[in-house]
């Protein structure tokens, strides 16, 4: 009797469970007499497959037909089943890769079936099966693995009870099997699934997770689960979202992305509980419109104030790229009195054909009120104003050209309006090295002002026109530099004075419709760095940073000009070196002095720089000018000093201060500090801040200082967080100010994370409003406390709501000596 075709049998079983896509076609060879009982490898010129076989066996049950059982040629080919990603060629070379079979026995009917038994295993290339059986069904030509059956193939890893392979239609049927997505987060079960070629999958009643194995605390099932690992997609049919098995959400039809893939569908909600918003339900939306542009809208019930829609566009374009938000709160039922709550903003930055530049930065909110009573991160919000510009830039090796158009929307309740530019054209020069050491540029912009504010007794519209010229002297050496500059300042204005009124008490009018002005600057400065070993702490190493400027800057009566872009700057230990004192042109203030001081930092054994601390003063030659009468007088003291310190110390305290005291007020004008120990996963800090009531109100024009404080401002903060493991997470901040005696804000968060879903509640109580005004106790100030409860899952590339940021406070957390580490 013929002995069974082995070679056929070999190569059957590997191109069904391993060459899903490829027929098994190959020749038959049987075994001569002399081949029985010993070691052979036969090569399939046409297939790729090596077969060793060292075994017995028996066909028909005839002790004379022992065939050689199946090894593997080389020991090391044996293996492990991985659960590694491996990301499939594009080619189909792996299909003629060697195939190595290992079993404990075989035993088949020639022509009908064949069967490897124990411990079979079976891999070509990244494609490995195990399993206790593999029988092949010439008949029907099936191959069907059964008992404990694991297959993988470097996408998904499945195990099952049974494995059938049709070899005519490529189809292999899994029952009741688990399996795991290894490219993408994901796995499940089901009781059926049918697989057709490498990257696509079917389940019936089954369902899939990112939850990792044993673990279910959300889950998708589904009567229909179709798998595209290729289009990194998930679409199910008529599923159930389950949390510990409890059917919580239905829908006919579903698709989920498994992958960073972006794919159009609903993304996963959250679910949260507030005392102030009430019930809250989060479900978000992507559409992928192209591969250059996409779209977020996401849809926020509040049982307290009604339907939140949320819209995030995005783009990317040959002139940059793009965003575009916009919220709408209809008909807001917390706030009835503010209506229809909405908010929008526009921002693009581009960069093309290398010299021009594009830049838009535009915000618009429905009230005042709208970023206390809303969560919002649209637009710049910067000093109670939102920005609305757009800029057109073009540069060259020389030219720094500029188109600027900008207004603001102001979020406070005052009828001061700002004037916006419309626009300011700007041509800067620039000629380093004009000569051997003389640099020469020149500052130059032209500028339309306009304001809707009729209330302030101030110019309607002026035009402004600026050109300043500078030469600059630049000594550099290894161990200092010195700088030598010289400036001229040419301004004119042309003011329309229509409707303003003499606001003197004389009568007397200052402002001029036709103002020229012309003021020479100078300045000279020199730094030098110093540096040794020190002898208090081995291995650290200082340096001293000594530095010296004088500027001058002639008096000239300039109370003829209306401020329309400036305002006083604040004065710490790098702007004693300014050679402004205020932003913009509108007012350049006299100045005879002299400013010097110096920094020290001391750098340990790595060169981690660990301490520094910079002092210096101005010393002023000659009395102040006076100021514009409608504006505050800045600093007028003619001796200032001005410290900051930086520690860090051990990488776990580190510290943040600074201090500025005038001379001749006697008296500490600004402070803060910040200290924080941190310690493995947690931390603590404390901050405090301080400014006098006299320099808020010879620094910023406040038609009416007592309205936001009595005495200055004096606020002490205290911060933490703490990490109890991978999972829990605790923080918490507190706001109190000494000078009203009353708490800002403060903050409590717990969290629980895990793979695939997370939990929090949060307490938040933050001061809101003082309806009767600063220091006043009827009506005193109104707060706003709310505890919420937000829960949400994680997986395939989400975890919506696991970004509490702040609460919604004002006041944050910043690490001190952050840019030293």
């Amino acid at each position: 009797m013929s002995k069974f075709p082995r070679t056929w049998l070999a190569l059957s079983i590997t191109t069904a469970l391993c060459v899903t896509n490829a027929q098994a076609e190959t020749s038959v060879q049987e075994n001569s007499q002399e081949d029985q009982g010993s070691l052979s490898q036969v090569d399939l010129s046409d297939s790729q497959t090596e077969l060793t076989d060292n075994s017995t066996a028996e066909q028909n049950a005839e002790p004379a037909a022992e065939l050689t059982a199946i090894v593997s040629a080389a020991e090391d080919q044996t293996f492990d089943l991985t659960s590694q990603c491996i990301i499939p060629e594009k080619s189909e070379e792996e299909e003629e890769l060697p195939t190595h079979v290992e079993a404990d026995s075989l035993d088949g009917i020639n022509g009908k079936e064949a069967t490897y038994r124990g411990n079979v295993k079976v891999t070509q290339g990244t494609k490995r099966v195990n399993a206790d059986t593999v029988t092949l069904f010439q008949a029907d030509n099936t191959i069907v693995a059964k008992g404990n059956v694991e297959m993988s193939d470097g996408q998904i890893k499945t195990v099952s009870e049974t494995a059938t392979t049709n070899l005519d239609t490529d189809v292999t049927t899994l029952e009741m099997a688990n399996y795991n997505l290894l490219c993408q987060n994901g796995r499940g079960d089901a009781k059926v699934i049918r697989v057709e070629g490498k990257l696509y999958y079917e389940l019936e009643d089954g369902s899939i997770t990112s939850c990792p194995e044993d673990d279910n605390s959300w889950r998708l099932v589904s009567s229909s689960i179709e798998i595209d690992q290729e289009a990194e997609e998930a679409t199910l049919y008529h599923p159930r979202f389950e949390i510990q098995n409890i059917p919580v959400f239905y829908s006919p039809w579903l698709t989920v992305p498994i992958g960073d893939t972006r794919k159009t569908g609903f993304l996963y909600p959250t679910v949260a509980y507030g005392t102030s918003d009430g019930f809250e339900l989060e479900i978000p939306v992507y559409w992928n419109l192209a591969p250059n542009y996409d779209l977020e809208t996401t849809f926020k019930y509040m049982s307290e104030r009604g339907v939140q829609t949320d819209g995030k566009f995005r783009y990317l374009s040959g002139w940059g790229r793009g965003q575009i938000d916009a919220q709408f709160l209809g008909d807001d039922q917390k706030y009835p009195e503010y209506g229809d709550r909405w908010g929008v903003g526009y921002t693009h930055y581009g960069v093309f054909d290398r010299n021009w530049k594009v830049e838009v930065d535009y915000a618009k909110v429905s009230d005042i009120y709208y970023f206390r009573d809303v969560s919002s991160s649209i637009g710049e919000r910067e000093d109670g104003q939102l920005l609305q510009q757009g800029k057109v830039s073009y540069r060259n090796e020389h030219w720094d050209t500029s188109v600027l158009v900008r207004d603001f929307q102001l979020l406070s309740d005052t009828n001061d309006l700002p004037y916006r530019m419309v626009p300011q054209l700007s041509a800067n020069y620039f000629y380093p090295e004009l000569l051997p050491y003389l640099d020469f540029d020149m500052i130059s912009h032209v500028t339309h002002f306009e304001t809707d504010d009729t209330q302030n007794n101030k110019p309607n519209s002026a035009t402004r026109v600026h050109i300043e010229p500078g030469l600059k002297i630049p000594l550099n050496t290894t161990w200092g530099h010195w700088e030598t500059e010289g400036r001229l300042l040419t301004t004119y204005y042309n003011q329309d004075l229509d409707g303003v009124t003499p606001s003197i008490a004389d009568g007397t009018q200052y402002l001029e419709s036709s103002v020229t002005r012309v003021l020479p600057e100078f300045r000279t400065s020199g730094t030098i760095y110093l540096e040794r070993g020190t002898t208090l702490a081995n291995g650290y190493t200082q340096t001293l940073e000594p530095k010296i400027q004088y500027l001058y800057v002639p008096d000239k009566f300039q109370e003829d000009i209306y401020f329309y872009d400036t305002t006083n700057l604040q004065t710490d230990y790098y702007g004693l070196f300014r050679s402004r004192s205020y932003s913009g042109v509108d007012y350049i203030k006299n100045a005879n002095q002299v400013s010097y001081g110096a920094t020290t930092r001391f750098y340990d054994a790595a060169y981690r720089e660990r301490l520094n601390i910079a002092f210096g003063q101005i010393y002023k030659f000659d009395e102040e000018s006076t100021e514009n009468p409608n504006r505050g007088n800045g600093n007028s003291d003619n001796l200032t000093w001005a410290v900051e310190a930086e520690f860090n110390f051990n990488d776990s305290i580190f510290y943040n201060g600074s201090i500025q005291y005038g001379v001749n007020s006697q008296s500490v004008e600004i402070a803060d500090s910040t200290l924080e120990y941190r310690k493995g996963p947690g931390y603590i800090q404390t901050n405090y801040r301080y400014v006098t009531k006299d320099y808020i109100e010879n620094s910023v024009d406040i038609s009416s200082i007592d309205s936001i404080t009595t005495d200055g401002i004096s606020q002490v903060g205290l911060l933490g967080g703490y990490k109890f493991n991978r999972n829990w997470n605790f923080n918490a901040q507190y706001f109190y100010d000494t000078t009203e005696n009353i708490t800002l804000e403060s903050l409590a968060r717990i969290t629980y994370t895990s793979d695939c879903w997370y939990v929090g509640i949060t307490y938040t109580d933050q001061l809101r409003s003082w309806p009767g005004g600063v220091g006043t106790a009827n009506p005193g100030p109104e707060y706003e406390e709310n505890i919420s409860f937000n829960i949400g899952i994680i997986g395939f590339g989400t975890n919506f709501g696991t970004e509490y940021g702040d609460g919604g406070n004002a006041l944050g957390y910043g690490r001190p000596f952050y840019l030293n580490n």
